[in-house]
């Protein structure tokens, strides 16, 4: 390769220069040190014929990203993903770009990576049930990533599409989970709950989810969609990845915010505060992490790939 030539890293190069438990660390390593959530440059999105083009760009001392991404919700129709995405990253100082990345394998990593960052500070550490609601990309990412952080060795995947269900029940049968296609009624006996989906509307009922259990919702960046329903959000304990996202772009949380049957307060603290220690985490109510998928997520996992040796 010419010295002087961009670095175009792919999906497997990404795979290969960072596994999931290496993005995972880089989120953590990354918190402890004080990077602060609330202080990331928001997106912007853009309404386009397509459906949305998200601009999310980020800066640290060392390194400036931006990720452009489309949002085409007819794209799995055209057996096209739903999000397509490309990531430039930049020298600080000089913006001189550095690495051109794959920015929907980027997102794949980095989603799962960040919930399960936050999985490890909230769940019981003997979780061995997971319960899957959609079977995506997403979904598949996030087996992996909580297996990472807690002793996963059964998993329930609830889909609107069965033969997408199917395919993912076998992939995990494949790594020696035992696994199997189920109802929205699983997460009752579920240690932990992935909402990975699309859905504009809650997925199962918040009387059926257990005092110890963890749900994840990462479906959703829209203030009018969301994957739990209100009485849930009432009854867990709250983290965020900043409150100044999730007050912008979580429809589980603002759609109670709205109203009225929450308050602000119900945000219990951010991944930040859950990662330092700073945040008190009740043992005896259930707990929620909202994602909506941030940009210093992406600069943080960027900049750990490109600094590992190729």
């Amino acid at each position: 390769m010419n010295p002087t030539a961009l670095p175009l890293i792919d999906a497997n190069e990404l795979a290969r220069r960072l596994p999931m438990p290496q993005a995972i660390q880089a989120l953590e390593q990354a918190l402890r040190a004080g990077l602060d959530p609330e202080a990331d440059i928001p997106r912007t999105v853009l309404d386009v014929d397509a459906g949305q083009l998200l601009i999310m760009p980020s800066t640290t001392s060392s390194y400036t990203g931006v990720k452009i991404a489309g949002v085409v919700p007819r794209n799995p129709a055209r057996g096209q993903p739903r999000i397509i995405a490309s990531y430039l990253l930049m020298d600080a100082v000089t913006l001189r770009p550095t690495a051109l990345i794959d920015g929907s394998a980027l997102t794949l990593l980095r989603t799962p990576a960040v919930s399960a960052v936050a999985v490890d500070h909230l769940a019981v550490p003997d979780a061995e049930r997971l319960v899957l609601f959609g079977a995506g990309p997403q979904a598949q990412g996030h087996v992996e990533a909580i297996q990472a952080v807690r002793p996963i060795s059964s998993v329930g995947i609830a889909a609107r599409r069965p033969e997408q269900a199917v395919k993912l029940v076998e992939r995990c049968r494949e790594t020696g989970l035992h696994a199997e296609t189920v109802s929205s009624e699983a997460v009752t006996t579920a240690d932990i709950v992935a909402c990975c989906t699309t859905s504009r509307t809650p997925l199962f009922s918040a009387t059926a989810v257990a005092s110890h259990t963890v749900v994840v919702a990462i479906g959703s960046h829209e203030p009018t969609a969301r994957e739990v329903d209100t009485e849930f959000v009432a009854r867990a304990t709250v983290v965020v990845e900043s409150r100044a996202a999730a007050l912008s772009e979580a429809g589980d949380i603002l759609i109670p915010l709205r109203s009225g049957d929450i308050s602000t307060e119900a945000i219990a603290g951010n991944l930040s505060e859950l990662v330092r220690g700073t945040l008190h985490v009740r043992p005896l109510k259930p707990k929620l992490f909202k994602s909506v998928g941030m940009s210093w997520q992406d600069l943080v996992v960027a900049a750990a790939a490109i600094e590992r040796p190729p």
